[in-house]
């Protein structure tokens, strides 16, 4: 008997997977574990005895609740394999697409996909019913959303910062005026201050250093000859200090107003 699957179609239909894909579990149910996985090593998929993805899928998700269990890690082993295989390379992408972003949309979809897999181990998540019904076709789904994400983050990157001199554009910093992140009727609201948090993560690491230690309370000069200040923790003159703190704002209200 195979499970059926629990995800539900926006017109209120049950998931289902294609009829070929469910005898050839049916087929795979009758081997042994050990049997399983060799077949599930195949790689040629012209190979009569090749397993579909949405199979292999099918017994890792099927194994769930059995721990520790060497037949499940060597599924996901062969699994994630396979996953990788259909992941863009460094020349498999357009020219527009930096290697950094390449690295960047792998780990992107290689991490969520075992979030996934992971998230269902614990306790079934319809959110990988699709990869049983069509595993190629959700996977670049997956591809295209990470790819897109990036190319975002990418275009962000290149909008808020001069290319060659690694500074926030004219443009931007003319934008911010006299933004301050701390002194604004937004700053209340929880989600404001965890967006601001994920904002000041992205700042180069010197103005990150300035932002935090304004976020604690630091003063930027010496009101008070024996305080420890900003300027003297960083080794620098005031001024050089609030230049980067007014790049730094800057940054951080193209960021958190979306001007990219």
């Amino acid at each position: 008997m195979i499970n059926p699957l629990k995800k539900i179609s926006r017109d209120g239909k049950l998931y289902t997977r294609r009829p070929t894909i469910e005898s050839k579990i049916i087929e795979l149910a009758s081997l042994s574990h050990e049997d399983l996985v060799i077949r599930c090593a195949i790689r040629q998929k012209d190979d009569p005895a090749y397993v579909p993805s949405e199979c292999l899928l099918y017994f890792i998700r099927e194994s769930r609740g059995n721990r520790p269990d060497t037949y499940f890690e060597k599924l996901y082993k062969l699994l994630s394999e396979r996953v990788l295989r259909c992941l863009p390379d460094s020349s498999s992408l357009s020219g527009k697409t930096t290697s950094l972003t390449k690295s960047t949309i792998r780990e992107k979809v290689f991490g969520h996909f075992v979030e996934l897999l992971a998230s269902d181990r614990n306790d079934y998540s319809d959110k990988l019913d699709y990869y049983e019904i069509n595993f190629e076709d959700a996977l670049k789904k997956l591809r295209l959303d990470a790819q897109n994400q990036a190319w975002r983050d990418e275009k962000r990157s290149t909008t808020l910062y001069d290319e060659e001199t690694g500074e926030p554009t004219v443009e931007v910093e003319n934008a911010a005026g006299s933004f301050d992140p701390f002194n604004t009727s937004e700053f209340s609201s929880d989600v404001y201050r965890f967006a601001l948090n994920e904002a000041i993560d992205t700042l180069p690491p010197f103005q990150k250093r300035i932002i935090v230690m304004l976020q604690q309370g630091f003063p930027i000069g010496p009101k008070d000859s024996n305080a420890i200040t900003i300027a003297k923790a960083l080794d620098k003159d005031e001024k050089t200090i609030r230049t980067h703190r007014n790049k730094a704002f800057a940054t951080l209200h193209a960021v958190l107003n979306g001007d990219n």
